[in-house]
C-alpha cells in the first residue's frame, strides 16, 4: 500500500484529498507557494514543503518544484487534484521516471483524451457520439472566422488543452469570432502553456450532463451514474446535481455504455469523466471531452452512490481490484453542489479578493429533517482569497432523499452560510435555488443567462417576504430599546419605557405594526389585524440568527447598518428601518441622497492586471465596443462602452495593476 501521498495541488482539493489520506492511514505532503504560506492545506498536511512564487507558473505547474518536493520528503505517490498538473502527461511521465505512482490514468489515456482534437476522434471511433465541428487546428483569426462561417453559428471557441471554462468563448457573428478566437488563445496560454483553438457548433438548447467512470488496473471499467451541470456561467459550473433531473433509465444506460466504451479504448483506469452535451428538444447527447482527472464536483456522486473516490483512486494506484461490480453501483436518494466563489455578483460576477473576515460554514453531517451537508472548503476565517488563484473558496453539498428535499436543504444551509470580507456569490446561489424554472428542473446552459440577463441585481422582495422580514426587524429593534433603557447613569433616576407601536419600512413595503411578549418569544400584530408570531431571537453582535415566523425557519443574516438594520435571506439584500409613527411620518418627507455619478467613467470592476487598452484618447466609441482588457485570477475579461461617448482621458497603462473603482478611462 502507498505510505506517502505528495499532493500537487492546492485549496479544497488538497484539503479533502488529505482527510481521505488520514482515514487510511497514509502521511501526506502538502506543497505550497509564497500566497499559500499560511492556507489550510499547509496546515492539515503531515508535512509542507514551499515550491515558489505565487503565480501557479512559478510554483504548481513547474514539474521540477514538485520533483524536488517529492524527493526532499521521500513521498512513493502523487495526487494531482484538479487543475494544474493533473492533465499533463509530462508530469505523469515525470513521476514515473522517478519510481513514484501517480494517483491518475495511465500517461497514454491523459495524452488521448487530454487534447481535444485527438478526444473527439477516438470517441468517434469507439462508437461515441460526438458534435459537429471543425477537428483540426487553427492558425489565425481570420481562418476562425472562415471556419465558423461554414459551420454555423453559433459556434463554441475552446482551447485544445483547456478546462474549467478557460479558453472558452460562444460566437454568435463573424466578430465575435475574431475577438473570441483571440481571447481563448490568449487565455489558453497563460492557463495551460497551449495555445491551440478548435471550433465546433454550439447546441442551442445544451444540458450539460456528464458520466463518471472508474476502472482499476485489471481491466475493471465501471460507470457510476450521472452529474447535471447546467447551471453555469461563462462556461464555469456554478451549481451541480446528480443525478438528472432530465435522463431517465434507458438514456442513462446508453450515456454509460458510451463512456465505458471511450474509457476502455484508451486502457483507462482510476477516476475520470465523460462530459456530453444532450440535446434537450430531442434527448439525444455528444460528446464533449473527457476528463482524466477527478472532478470538481465529484462530492455529489459520492453522496448518491456512497463511495470515497478519492479513496478508489489510491486504492487502484496501488493496484487493488475494485471490489464492486456495474450491478452493484445504486444511486440513492438526490444530491446539490453550490460552489461558493469569490466574485461580486452585484458586478457582474467579477473576481473579488481580501480577507475573509468571517467565514462560518453550515454544520456539516445530518440535520434534524433527514438532509446531509458537506462543505468541501480551503480557506478560514482570517485566511486571504488571492488574486493568483481560481476564486472558488467552498463547494456546498447538501443530500435528501429527493431533490426537492435536497435543494431545500441547500437554500436553509445557504441562509446559514456566513462570509464577510469579501464579494460572494451566495445571495445568488439562494436566488437560484428558489427559482421556480431551477425547482423544476428545466435546466440548460443558459439558464443564467436567460433568466439574469441584466445581470444579478439581487432578489426583490414580495410582500409576504418583507412582511416576515419586517417582523423579525421589529423583534430586533425591541431588543435593541430594551437594551438600551438599561443602561446606568441616567441623571434623574428616571426608568424609560419602551414603546410597543412602531413603523417598520423595508424593501419599499411599509408596516405599521405592535409587539407583544409570548410564552415562545414575541407576536407582531400589524395593523391589517394580522399577527404573526416570532420565535427565536437575536442578541447584539450575532451576526446570524435563526427566526421562526409564521410557522417558517428563517436563518437570518442581521447587521447594524447606521440607524437601520440589515437583513439577508434567500438572496434578499434589505436594510429595514424601525421607527416610531411620528419618526416615520417625518422620514417619508425626507429624499434619499443621491450616489456619485460615474456614467462619464470606465471603473475597474475588480481587483486585476490591465492587459491591453483598445482605444486612444479623442476616439469615438459606440456601444458595446471593446475599450480594455483586465485580467484576474486567470481570466481576461473584456470592459466596454456602455454607450457612444469620446475618450477623455486614459489614466492608465498596461501591466498595470488595479484595484477596483480604479479609473480606467474618462469620457466627455
Amino acid at each position: 500500500m502507498i505510505k506517502k501521498i505528495l499532493i500537487a495541488n492546492r485549496g479544497e482539493i488538497a484539503a479533502r484529498v488529505i482527510k481521505t489520506a488520514k482515514k487510511l492511514g497514509i502521511a501526506t505532503v502538502a506543497v505550497y507557494s509564497d500566497a499559500d504560506r499560511d492556507a489550510l492545506h499547509v496546515r492539515m498536511a503531515d508535512e509542507a514543503v514551499h515550491i515558489g512564487p505565487a503565480p501557479s507558473n512559478q510554483s504548481y505547474i513547474v514539474i521540477d518544484r514538485i520533483i524536488d518536493a517529492i524527493r526532499q520528503t521521500g513521498a512513493d505517490a502523487v495526487h494531482p487534484g484538479y487543475g494544474f498538473l493533473s492533465e499533463n502527461p509530462l508530469f505523469a511521465e515525470a513521476l514515473e521516471k522517478e519510481g513514484v505512482t501517480f494517483i491518475g490514468p495511465p500517461v497514454n489515456a491523459i495524452h488521448a483524451m487530454g487534447d481535444k482534437i485527438t478526444s473527439k476522434k477516438l470517441a468517434a471511433e469507439a462508437g461515441v457520439n460526438t458534435v459537429p465541428g471543425h477537428m483540426g487546428l487553427i492558425e489565425d483569426a481570420d481562418e476562425a472566422v472562415k471556419i465558423s462561417d461554414s459551420i454555423g453559428y453559433p459556434v463554441m471557441i475552446k482551447a485544445s488543452a483547456g478546462g474549467g471554462g478557460k479558453g472558452m468563448r460562444i460566437a454568435w457573428n463573424a466578430q465575435e469570432a475574431r475577438e473570441g478566437f483571440q481571447a481563448s488563445k490568449n487565455e489558453a496560454k497563460n492557463s495551460f502553456g497551449d495555445d491551440r483553438i478548435f471550433i465546433e457548433k454550439f447546441v442551442t438548447e445544451p444540458r450539460h450532463i456528464e458520466i463518471q467512470v472508474l476502472g482499476d488496473k485489471h481491466g475493471t471499467v465501471l460507470y457510476l451514474g450521472e452529474r447535471e451541470c447546467s447551471i453555469q456561467r461563462r462556461n464555469q459550473k456554478v451549481i451541480e446535481e446528480a443525478p438528472s433531473p432530465f435522463l431517465d433509465a434507458k438514456t442513462r444506460k446508453a450515456m454509460g455504455e458510451q463512456a465505458v466504451a471511450l474509457a476502455r479504448a484508451v486502457g483507462y483506469y482510476s477516476a475520470g469523466t465523460v462530459e456530453f452535451i444532450v440535446d434537450g428538444k430531442e434527448n439525444k447527447f455528444y460528446f464533449l471531452e473527457m476528463n482524466t482527472r477527478l472532478q470538481v464536483e465529484h462530492p455529489v456522486t459520492e453522496l448518491v452512490t456512497g463511495l470515497d473516490l478519492v479513496e478508489q483512486m489510491i486504492r487502484v494506484a496501488a493496484g487493488e481490484k475494485l471490489s464492486f461490480g456495474q450491478d452493484d453501483v445504486k444511486l440513492n436518494g438526490w444530491a446539490v453542489e453550490s460552489r461558493l466563489y469569490a466574485e461580486d455578483p452585484y458586478r457582474n460576477f467579477l473576481p473579488s479578493i481580501g480577507r475573509l473576515t468571517r467565514y462560518r460554514p453550515p454544520a456539516e453531517g445530518r440535520t434534524n429533517g433527514g438532509a446531509v451537508i458537506r462543505n468541501d472548503t480551503g480557506v478560514f476565517e482570517g485566511g486571504e482569497i488571492s488574486m493568483y488563484y481560481d476564486p472558488m473558496v467552498a463547494k456546498l453539498c447538501t443530500w435528501a432523499p429527493t431533490r426537492l428535499e435536497a435543494v431545500d436543504a441547500m437554500s436553509a444551509a445557504l441562509d446559514d452560510f456566513e462570509v464577510e470580507g469579501i464579494g460572494h456569490n451566495l445571495p445568488f446561489l439562494s436566488a437560484v435555488m428558489e427559482h421556480e424554472r431551477f425547482r423544476e428542473g428545466r435546466l440548460t446552459t443558459a439558464f443564467i443567462a436567460e433568466e439574469f440577463p441584466e445581470g444579478f441585481n439581487g432578489v426583490t422582495a414580495d410582500a409576504d417576504s418583507a412582511r416576515k422580514l419586517a417582523a423579525i426587524a421589529a423583534v430586533v429593534n425591541q431588543t435593541l430599546q430594551n437594551r438600551a433603557v438599561q443602561i446606568s447613569g441616567t441623571m434623574d433616576n428616571h426608568r424609560r419605557v419602551v414603546r410597543t407601536d412602531w413603523v417598520a419600512t423595508i424593501a419599499g413595503y411599509e408596516f405599521p405594526l405592535g409587539l407583544g411578549a409570548s410564552a415562545d418569544g414575541a407576536f407582531v400584530k400589524f395593523a391589517d389585524g394580522g399577527v404573526s408570531p416570532v420565535n427565536g431571537g437575536w442578541v447584539p453582535g450575532q451576526t446570524h440568527a435563526t427566526f421562526v415566523v409564521d410557522g417558517l425557519t428563517m436563518g437570518v443574516k442581521v447587521n447594524l447598518a447606521g440607524t437601520g438594520i440589515r437583513l439577508r435571506w434567500r438572496g434578499i439584500d434589505a436594510v429595514a428601518r424601525v421607527r416610531s409613527p411620528r419618526a416615520a411620518e417625518l422620514a417619508r418627507l425626507m429624499p434619499e441622497k443621491a450616489p456619485p455619478d460615474t456614467s462619464k467613467m470606465l471603473l475597474c470592476p475588480m481587483p486585476g492586471v490591465v492587459t491591453g487598452i483598445l482605444v486612444a484618447v479623442g476616439d469615438q466609441v459606440e456601444s458595446g465596443q471593446a475599450l480594455a482588457t483586465v485580467e484576474a485570477m486567470k481570466m481576461e475579461n473584456t470592459l466596454r462602452a456602455e454607450k457612444r461617448a469620446i475618450v477623455k482621458s486614459i489614466p492608465v497603462k498596461a501591466g498595470q495593476s488595479l484595484a477596483v473603482d480604479e479609473v480606467i478611462m474618462d469620457f466627455e
